[in-house]
């Protein structure tokens, strides 16, 4: 398997597809209910397109669509983002903090309490919200399906008292602050509230169902044989799946949530000192780190390019560029791994991964997935041993 062509990114170009922690900027009042109280605290961060915010003054750290979006919720202890609904996929992953998610017409279905490295994935079409309740700062990143995600529906509650504090929700989706002079838009532009009656007509999850859309730390499953090189010496990349079809390539592993968002989402780790091998996409993918830190090596050769990617920081991988994964921590590296579109994605690796991996007897099958070579076709091993 291999492609009909590559792209090879320059330095500067590899350098702008690295969002550091410090670079992140916050907007304070992206959504219509960051002025009410308990809710005034929020911060809302855009660092894979614009997302949901409803600001004018949002910043983009970037831009370029990617089949999803990612954004991060950022929350003092007992501030509360209120009850909304998505028209795409919204999933959580916790940094950082405790949090009870509800859910539901008044948000009275049910509850869920969400610990770092934990992930959960709010069904679309179904009112949301999410409290701090730990007793320190919490961080979440947000994934949401699409590059056009229809932006979000308020609970009518949440529009009245927003005009209390002088904001005002257009039907663009858009926020007017009069408090900061914007006039107030005319009633025929405004966002008409939803009523009791189409609330009353929205599916229902019992907390059993519920449960389903959430992977816990304890609930990953790992395998040592996750990917062609995972079993070569000096290398350990070992997957977990989250949500849809990923790159993983054992043949027994299954993600919990199935539901198309969009994207698929996989738990990695790396042993101190292990690596991904050179590999090719030929979807858009990005990784964020969640412990240790992580080297990635872009293009192959003399136009190599490296980035260390530490906690808290991304990486945006362009489709159809050669990259692998070094973990230049100290102890395990721990991440996740976004990749673009529902179906399942076929790695293109490197000759010297595919050969190291033969030697040692097992290759990629016409499914993409790993087997013993002893057993695929003459022509695959008649290549391989060339």
């Amino acid at each position: 398997m291999s492609y009909d062509h590559t792209v090879t990114l320059t330095p500067e170009a590899s350098r702008k597809r690295l969002v550091r922690r410090e670079d992140m900027v916050a907007e304070k009042v992206a959504f219509i209910d960051c002025k009410m109280p308990g809710s005034h605290l929020k911060e809302n961060y855009s660092l894979i397109g614009p997302g949901v915010t409803q600001s004018k003054d949002q910043k983009v750290a970037l831009s370029e669509p990617h089949g999803f979006s990612l954004g991060v919720a950022a929350m003092p202890a007992g501030i509360t983002n209120n009850l909304h609904i998505h028209y795409t996929a919204e999933v959580f992953m916790i940094f950082k903090g405790k949090w009870l998610f509800r859910w539901g017409a008044d948000g009275k279905d049910g509850e869920i309490i969400g610990n770092p490295g934990d992930v959960v994935s709010i069904p679309t079409w179904i009112f949301r919200g999410f409290t701090n309740v730990g007793d320190s700062e919490g961080w979440i990143f947000t994934a949401l399906g699409g590059d056009d995600t229809g932006g979000i529906i308020w609970h009518p509650t949440i529009l009245k008292v927003a005009e209390e504090h002088g904001l005002y929700l257009t039907r663009d989706n858009m926020m007017v602050d009069t408090q900061k002079g914007a006039p107030r838009p005319d009633a025929a532009d405004l966002m008409e509230p939803v009523t009791r009656a189409q609330i009353e007509s929205l599916r229902r999850y019992s907390a059993d169902e519920m449960r389903r859309w959430v992977v816990t730390r304890g609930d990953r499953v790992y395998s040592a044989s996750s990917l062609l090189d995972s079993r070569l010496p000096g290398h350990g990349g070992e997957l977990a799946p989250v949500v849809g079809n990923g790159i993983g390539e054992d043949r027994d592993q299954r993600p919990p949530i199935t539901y198309p968002h969009g994207m698929s989402l996989e738990w990695g780790k790396l042993p101190a000192g292990g690596r991904i091998g050179r590999h090719m996409l030929r979807e858009k993918q990005v990784m964020i780190v969640f412990a240790g830190q992580v080297e990635v090596v872009q293009n192959a050769g003399a136009d190599e390019v490296r980035q260390t990617v530490k906690a808290q920081d991304l990486y945006s991988f362009p489709a159809d560029t050669w990259r692998s994964i070094v973990n230049t921590g100290e102890g395990e590296a721990e991440f996740m791994l976004m990749t673009a579109g529902d179906h399942k994605k076929r790695i293109v690796w490197s000759e010297e991964v595919r050969k190291a991996a033969a030697a040692k007897g097992y290759a990629i099958d016409h499914n993409g997935y790993v087997a013993s070579l002893d057993l695929l076709p003459y022509p695959v091993r008649q290549a391989l041993a060339s």
